[in-house]
């Protein structure tokens, strides 16, 4: 597991492999009853991201690392009786990301690039960065683009909104590493995995 404090009371933990992360640390009693009856592969996916988001809490918050984890009015994920402490999950291609906010809503989003990044997909996406993107060899433009995506997703995760809430509307400046969204700051994390990972978060409570 590899960590980083981002900002003063919002963490990120990220792991490759998801037999490998459950391997290491199990998933607590509590997350098993939530993966019954899930093809195998989704159980394993679902297993590994609340693995490593207790290998988080046991470091940063350890009082609350075994809580249930219940779904919140909005659907978005929440450590039960805690509602100070914001907590989001993404995996992709075997990669997993765990984000904690104490005293912060927060979200997370990993994802690998696209096979291929073609004009609708950067229309959709990045629109004012369309000229930019497609001048770029296709595998640059599809990292850029997947960078992008993990900002804008982390963002509506933080929100609660999720795919409701217009990932692609979230305006991302090409080149820059943090921002702000609405009430939002957001920043991208390529010291801490190879993969695209962005996490956003609100102002303290």
């Amino acid at each position: 597991m590899r960590t980083v404090e981002v900002t003063p009371g919002v963490f990120v933990a990220t792991a490759h492999g998801y037999a490998a992360i459950v391997d290491t640390a199990p998933a607590h009693s509590v997350d098993h009853p939530d993966v019954a009856g899930l093809p195998a592969w989704r159980a394993l996916e679902r297993l590994a991201g609340r693995a490593l988001l207790r290998r988080l809490l046991a470091v940063v918050e350890p009082a609350v690392a075994g809580v249930a984890l219940v779904a919140a009015a909005n659907g978005k994920p929440a450590l039960a009786g805690h509602p100070g402490i914001g907590v989001n999950i993404s995996h992709d291609d075997g990669t997993v990301a765990a984000c904690v906010g104490l005293g912060r809503a927060v979200g997370v989003d990993v994802q690998s690039p696209p096979a291929e990044a073609g004009d609708g997909l950067v229309r959709r996406c990045a629109p004012t960065h369309a000229a930019r993107l497609r001048a770029l060899e296709p595998a640059a433009r599809a990292s850029a683009l997947a960078w992008i995506w993990t900002v804008q997703e982390a963002c509506v995760k933080a929100t609660g909104a999720g795919l409701a809430g217009r990932p692609w509307a979230v305006e991302v400046p090409l080149d820059a590493h943090g921002g702000r969204w609405r009430h939002l700051r957001w920043h991208r994390l390529p010291d801490l995995s190879d993969t695209p990972l962005s996490c956003a978060w609100t102002e303290e409570r």
